[in-house]
C-alpha cells in the first residue's frame, strides 16, 4: 500500500512538472514535497516518456514562482545534466538537417520537414525536446530522386515499404527516414484522407517554414501538420505504443498556432477519416493531465463521456512507456541476435494483441474497424 501511494505521488509529482514545462502552470506545486515523491521513479516516467527536458523547464517554472526548494538539489542537478547534454545534441542534428536539406535542393530535391525539428520549433526551448529521427516529405518524383542520390552516403538501410512509399536510411549515425506519402497503414480510409492532405501539401503549395542555420526548411501547413500528427500518435496508439511525448507535439502545435488555425478544415478533415471520437478524447486528455487549456483545444467537449476516456488513455499512457521501454531494452540487448522472420512475426503479434485488448475499453469500435488494417500492414512489413 506504502509503495502504490508513493508511485501515485511519483506520477502526479511527474504530470505537475510536464504542465509547468508545457504551458507554464503551477497549480499543485505543493504536491512536490520530497518526502512524499520517489525521485527516482519522475526521473524513471521521463526517461520512458522521452520528455526529460519538459520536466527540467517544469523544474524551473516552478522553482522561480516558489521560495522554498520543491525538488532535492541531487535530482535537480541529474536532469540537468540529461537536459543540456540533450541540448548538443539537439544542436547537432539541427546542424545536420541542415546540411541535408541543402545538399538536396542543390541537387534539385525539394523536401519538407515531418514531426521531429519542425515541431520542436513550436516549443518554448525547442533545444530540450527530445529529438528522434529525421522525416523528409517529398514529391513522388523527389522521393525517386533523392533515394538515388543519397545511396552513396548510407551506411545501412531499412527494407523499403512500396504501400507506404517510406524507405529509412542511416546517413552519418542519423536515421533518415523518406516519405513519398503520409499514409499510416491503420485504416484504408484514414490514408485515403492523408493521400488528400498530401496533395493539397505538394500541389496547394501552401507552406510554412523555419530558417534553421541560414537554410529555409519548410514544413507542412499548420492544419495538415496539425492532422498529421494527431493521426500519426495514434496509428502508434492502435499498435501499442504512445507516450507523453507525442501528444505534447501534437497540444504545443495546438497552442501554438490558436489564432490562426482553420477550424473548419480541421473539422471537416476529421469526419472525413472518422476520428471525431479520438480527437474529443486525447483533447481530454490534453487539457485534464497535460494543462492544455479549453480554449486552445479546438472542437473540445466537456462531458463525462471524454473524462472516462481520458483517464483510460492515462493509465494505458503510464503502463504502455513502461512496457515500451522495457521492450526496447531488451531489443537492443538483443542486438547482434539474429532472429528469424517468423519468430519477430510471432513476437510482434503477441504484443500487438495485448495491447489491442487494452485499447479495446477505450475505442471499441475502432479497435475492430482497425483491426484487419492493422494485421495486413505488420505482414507486409519485412
Amino acid at each position: 500500500m506504502i509503495q502504490s501511494v508513493k508511485q501515485n505521488s511519483s506520477i502526479e509529482a511527474f504530470f505537475i512538472l510536464i504542465r509547468a514545462g508545457l504551458f507554464g502552470r503551477i497549480e499543485g506545486a505543493g504536491g512536490l514535497l520530497p518526502d512524499h515523491v520517489d525521485w527516482a521513479e519522475v526521473y524513471q516516467l521521463a526517461l520512458e516518456q522521452r520528455v526529460i527536458g519538459l520536466v527540467t523547464e517544469g523544474m524551473e517554472i516552478l522553482q522561480h514562482e516558489c521560495s522554498a526548494p520543491l525538488v532535492p538539489q541531487a535530482w535537480t542537478v541529474k536532469f540537468v545534466s540529461v537536459t543540456l547534454q540533450m541540448e548538443k545534441l539537439n544542436q547537432t542534428m539541427n546542424r545536420f538537417v541542415a546540411g541535408l536539406v541543402n545538399k538536396l535542393r542543390k541537387n534539385g530535391i525539394n523536401s519538407l520537414l515531418l514531426k521531429g525539428q519542425g515541431v520542436a520549433q513550436s516549443y518554448e526551448k525547442p533545444l530540450w525536446r527530445v529529438c528522434g529521427d529525421v522525416d523528409l516529405l517529398l514529391s513522388e518524383k523527389d522521393y525517386q530522386k533523392a533515394k538515388d542520390f543519397l545511396l552513396p552516403f548510407v551506411s545501412c538501410s531499412d527494407p523499403e515499404d512500396k504501400f507506404k512509399k517510406h524507405v529509412g536510411i542511416t546517413i552519418g549515425g542519423w536515421l533518415v527516414e523518406l516519405h513519398g506519402s503520409l499514409r499510416c497503414g491503420f485504416s484504408s480510409r484514414i490514408d485515403r484522407e492523408l493521400d488528400k492532405v498530401y496533395e493539397d501539401t505538394m500541389l496547394g503549395g501552401k507552406w510554412r517554414s523555419w530558417m534553421n542555420r541560414k537554410v529555409e526548411v519548410f514544413m507542412m501547413r499548420e492544419e495538415n501538420d496539425v492532422l498529421y500528427v494527431f493521426t500519426h500518435f495514434l496509428n502508434h496508439f492502435f499498435k501499442g505504443g504512445i507516450g507523453v511525448r507525442q501528444i505534447s507535439d501534437w497540444s504545443r502545435l495546438l497552442w501554438s498556432f490558436r489564432d490562426s488555425l482553420d477550424l473548419q478544415y480541421i473539422e471537416s478533415r476529421l469526419r472525413d477519416m472518422g476520428l471525431m471520437s479520438e480527437w474529443k478524447a486525447f483533447g481530454m486528455y490534453a487539457v485534464e493531465y497535460l494543462g492544455m487549456p479549453e480554449h486552445a483545444m479546438p472542437l473540445f467537449d466537456d462531458s463525462d463521456k471524454w473524462k472516462q476516456k481520458a483517464q483510460l488513455i492515462h493509465e494505458f499512457i503510464i503502463k504502455s512507456g513502461s512496457v515500451g521501454y522495457q521492450r526496447m531494452k531488451m531489443k537492443m540487448e538483443k542486438n547482434g541476435e539474429k532472429e528469424s522472420f517468423l519468430t519477430r512475426k510471432v513476437e510482434s503479434s503477441g504484443h500487438r494483441a495485448c495491447d489491442l485488448a487494452s485499447i479495446s475499453r477505450i475505442f471499441p469500435m475502432d479497435t475492430l474497424r482497425f483491426f484487419p488494417s492493422i494485421v495486413e500492414n505488420g505482414i507486409r512489413q519485412k
